[in-house]
């Protein structure tokens, strides 16, 4: 099975940059999509069609912004429990649209888009704390079966994770606070499919849209596939897919058994 991630920074531009061909050229089974930029007011008036996929959205309240979406090859539909379970009930962070659970036989599998702290660092304590709502209910679910988190988690965890380290010691995404968290997270039982697989590999799955960034490589690791300790065995491998383009981010998979 493929499970891909990808932070398209807008469902409506990703289409219209090319994410049909994409989806046939790389048949993922499932894809997990973040920041799809579209409320659910809105996205009834969209004519969506992603030929041999069930879409399950999650949009945040406030439009244009944030929300989530999974997309299910319908050959593997009759693995999944529905319903998919968008948030774990706490409105100040579901309310935006950043947590989907979908269950399958063997294991959890939840879609995330992590806040950003922010210039300034105005939401850091908020990001914080939805990280820690998010892991509380991830130990919950570990208690029936092992989870895989996949998303856009907002974080370079290791100097190796971007390209210039010392200049970022304190922005959002690469502060001692985010870090931290991070390395307290997988401590806890999960494990970094992409290091795990690629110990020493540089490559990164965000560039900035000014000054050149993604053509100088100039990025940012802060795409995930974290998986429960007991589903490493499984996870045949784990890459990036720098070269696809449509948005900021890039695609991340694993392949599992």
């Amino acid at each position: 099975m493929k499970i891909f991630s990808w932070n398209v920074n807008g469902i409506r531009a990703v289409i219209r940059k090319g994410f049909l061909n994409f989806l046939e050229e790389y048949q993922p089974d499932i894809i997990c999509l973040q920041e799809i930029k579209i409320s659910q007011a809105a996205r009834a008036k969209e004519d969506f069609n992603f030929p041999g996929y069930t879409e399950y959205f999650n949009s945040a309240q406030r439009p244009g912004y944030s929300g989530t979406a999974i997309l299910v090859r319908d050959k593997i539909k009759l693995e999944v429990t529905e319903p998919v379970l968008n948030g774990f009930g706490k409105d100040i962070f579901d309310s935006e649209g950043r947590i989907q659970v979908l269950e399958l036989k063997n294991f959890y599998l939840i879609n995330n888009y992590f806040p950003n702290a922010n210039h300034e660092l105005s939401r850091l304590q908020y990001k914080l704390d939805f990280n820690d709502y998010l892991l509380k209910n991830l130990k919950k679910l570990e208690k029936k079966k092992p989870v895989i988190v996949t998303g856009d988690l907002n974080v370079a965890h290791q100097e190796i994770d971007l390209a210039r380290p010392k200049d970022n010691v304190g922005n959002p995404g690469f502060t001692h606070e985010e870090r931290d968290w991070m390395s307290s997270f997988l401590k806890k039982g999960f494990i970094d499919t992409f290091r795990e697989v690629n110990s020493e590999k540089i490559q990164y799955t965000w560039w900035s849209y000014r000054f050149q960034a993604r053509e100088r490589n100039i990025g940012w690791r802060i795409d995930y596939f974290c998986v429960s300790a007991k589903l490493i065995k499984s996870v045949k491998n784990a890459y990036i897919l720098d070269q696809v383009t449509g948005s900021d981010h890039c695609p991340v998979v694993i392949e599992i058994k």
